[in-house]
């Protein structure tokens, strides 16, 4: 299974986010979580900043459009092969850079994708 990168990671279980983690690491998938706050998600670390990850095959956006912004770097010095624009994450900014780089933007959500086999 390939890594996954949750960006806007919260330990409120109400939060899409949180379910994400919870789903991803449920099927198997190596997961990073990252947020604004340090916290847990199970037995699953919420680190903050920008740690150096390698090999990393999608990131999932849980972060509105402006918070985004101050992430363009970060997530296109990851390299991923895919980002994944939850709904309500949507950019057309971001998008347009992703394309530039050769990576491929989704409109799409996560939870569904995984309950559909389309992850």
């Amino acid at each position: 299974m390939k890594k996954s990168v949750v960006l806007g990671a919260s330990e409120n279980p109400s939060r899409y986010s949180y379910l994400a983690v919870e789903r991803l690491r449920s099927m198997g998938y190596p997961v990073v979580a990252i947020g604004r706050k340090e916290g847990k998600i199970g037995d699953t670390a919420i680190i903050t900043g920008h740690p150096k990850l390698e090999g990393v095959d999608t990131i999932t956006l849980y972060l509105n459009p402006q918070l985004q912004v101050a992430e363009y770097d970060y997530i296109l010095d990851i390299q991923p092969r895919r980002v994944i624009f939850n709904p309500g994450t949507e950019n057309d900014e971001l998008m347009q850079l992703l394309q530039e780089k050769g990576i491929e933007g989704l409109e799409a959500c996560t939870l569904v994708m995984l309950g559909t086999g389309q992850y």
